[in-house]
């Protein structure tokens, strides 16, 4: 019965995504500079070339891989605590399945309206903030076509997110959170939602 009553809802939303850019519309750009983070904003006003970059120190090995403890038991969205684990600690390639976040409580719960603050699921420090400057059809769309939740470089919290040369996306406490896959639109972050799934420390 849930998994019925998820594949309805999921129709249901799908629905906006192929009709007008009126679906889920929002006023992004009076909200856009009060969701962007102010090192985020600095980077962009300075023209600096983002992703901001880190070495390999940052992943070193630590008390629980490459964390210093787990990830929360109280994960948002229904996510899987040792998916959600394995993937932020012990992991630095791979991902959770394709369309894995849209068997989670994600769409059912996420605001329609308002931008979401996401939260690494190890430390609960804010990583993202979505969407800014597009719609939330804009945002799903683009989510659903590659198969994971995705961001640009405005909605990152620079505060606590780096990449690798490698493309790897990391928290700077060594949270695993996915890959840059840039597109003709610039970088797309590519993240697992169980490493995003978290409660905030603020």
């Amino acid at each position: 019965m849930v998994q019925i009553s998820k594949a309805c809802y999921f129709l249901y939303f799908s629905s906006f995504v192929v009709r007008g850019t009126n679906a889920f519309a929002m006023n992004n750009s009076a909200g856009k500079a009060r969701n962007i983070s102010s090192t985020t904003k600095r980077w962009m006003a300075e023209k600096q070339s983002l992703p901001v970059m880190a070495s390999e120190d940052v992943m070193s090995t630590k008390a629980h891989g490459t964390s210093e403890k787990p990830v929360m038991k109280d994960l948002k969205w229904n996510c899987d605590y040792e998916t959600a684990d394995r993937i932020c600690n012990f992991n630095r390639h791979y991902a959770e399945s394709a369309g894995y976040w849209q068997t989670t409580d994600y769409l059912e719960q996420v605001s329609k309206t308002e931008p979401t603050k996401y939260y690494d699921s190890v430390t609960g420090a804010h990583l993202y903030t979505a969407p800014i400057g597009r719609t939330m059809e804009a945002y799903v769309k683009e989510s659903l076509s590659h198969g994971w939740p995705s961001f640009r470089d405005e909605e990152v919290n620079w505060d606590y997110v780096r990449c690798l040369p490698n493309g790897e996306c990391i928290s700077t406490t060594g949270t695993h959170l996915g890959h840059n896959l840039p597109d003709g639109k610039g970088n797309r972050y590519c993240i697992n939602l169980v490493c995003i799934a978290g409660q905030p420390s603020e």
